[in-house]
């Protein structure tokens, strides 16, 4: 499948909407889930999506993230799902920035990597953050009080 960038074995980035032919190529190639971080109301968005992943035999969540709207909760409640669903998991939006921060943003939290990793992460997968302050500034706020080690002193 073209348009894919992985973090991960058990983590993509699908690059754009995809379409019913590539929701069934990616769960022919192995994919198990769909993480759908576009809100119904961005252009293009397709509202057919969870029909077709199901029909291709992925597992489906749609959790809107919005940048502006951005906070700990909503976070939170993304990487959960990455928790839950089965993986080999596909995640989206419109360009790949917001699926990749969270799934940057899991990979920080559960195995300890640095948001200065993740963002080199990022870059290396060809996304910045230049015309997004509010997602630069959040990253590395939400890594600080999530990551495991954080979590661990927490407890100390």
């Amino acid at each position: 499948m073209e348009n894919i960038k992985y973090i991960n074995q058990d983590l993509a980035i699908f690059l754009g909407q995809p379409s019913v032919t590539e929701l069934q190529q990616a769960a022919e190639s192995g994919f198990k889930s769909v993480l759908n971080l576009r809100a119904p109301q961005e252009e293009d968005f397709c509202s057919d999506e969870q029909q077709s992943a199901e029909v291709a035999g992925l597992n489906y969540v749609n959790i809107p993230l919005r940048p502006e709207l951005l906070s700990d909760e909503l976070i939170d409640q993304i990487l959960t799902q990455i928790d839950q669903l089965p993986k080999p998991i596909l995640t989206h939006c419109k360009t790949g920035l917001r699926a990749v921060t969270a799934g940057l943003m899991y990979i920080a939290t559960r195995e300890g990597m640095t948001a200065a990793a993740a963002f080199a992460k990022g870059e290396e997968l060809g996304f910045n953050y230049d015309d997004k302050p509010r997602m630069k500034q959040f990253l590395p706020n939400y890594i600080a009080t999530h990551s495991k080690s954080s979590v661990e002193q927490d407890k100390i």
